[in-house]
């Protein structure tokens, strides 16, 4: 084990590989969502760890690798946030436009407008974000038809409603990098307002959802 020594020398824990990996991607996603995924290199994630460049291209040979995996590693974590299993339909839509709308998940939004356009340059990032634009589609549409099964959504294509929605996700967080984002309430709840459309909810239904999970 490392620590001191009875002598009073420090002595360097050699961690063991797949710790140093880890530590090695944790940084660099936190590099990812901080400052941008482009702004993941061998030597920036060195600096974070205070290490030479050189270990980090022994796990990460590529630095195209490590962002990717980066990127990966906060949709992943995200989507964990973004949806609940606990509650009914509502409940549980209600619970993810809530996350967008505090701002809980602006550092994602900002990130995945930087992976769409870096994805124009890479094939394999772009295969990774398609990879993961998919998985969270499986879980909006989970929730979407549970709520079809209810009688709490009347929509006949759950597919399509889910398209509608996520394009106003996207829309909304198209203004996250600006120094003045809008501030009406047409922008703010627009998410919210398309949800109950595309879902045929009943008027104020969500906003009532919304506003509880607000509270607690």
């Amino acid at each position: 084990m490392g620590g001191v020594t009875s002598s009073g020398i420090s002595v360097r824990t050699r961690k063991r590989p797949e710790e140093r990996r880890e530590e090695i991607l944790e940084h660099a996603t936190a590099i990812a969502l901080d400052e941008g995924l482009e702004r993941i290199t061998l030597r920036a994630v060195a600096d974070r760890l205070g290490v030479r460049p050189g270990l980090i291209t022994h796990y990460f040979p590529a630095a195209e690798t490590l962002v990717i995996e980066a990127f990966a590693r906060a949709a992943v974590r995200e989507r964990e946030r973004f949806f609940i299993s606990a509650g009914d339909p509502v409940q549980r839509l209600a619970h993810f436009v809530n996350h967008i709308e505090r701002g809980a998940s602006e550092p994602l939004a900002r990130m995945w407008l930087n992976a769409r356009h870096l994805a124009r340059f890479s094939p394999a990032l772009d295969e990774a974000l398609q990879h993961q634009d998919a998985l969270d589609r499986e879980r909006l549409i989970a929730i979407i038809e549970d709520g079809i099964a209810t009688g709490d959504f009347r929509t006949a294509d759950a597919a399509a409603a889910c398209t509608r929605i996520l394009i106003a996700v996207d829309g909304a967080g198209s203004y996250v990098n600006t120094a003045a984002p809008p501030s009406q309430r047409a922008h703010q709840q627009v998410v919210a307002d398309v949800s109950e459309w595309a879902l045929g909810m009943e008027p104020a239904v969500l906003r009532a959802a919304i506003d509880a999970e607000s509270a607690h």
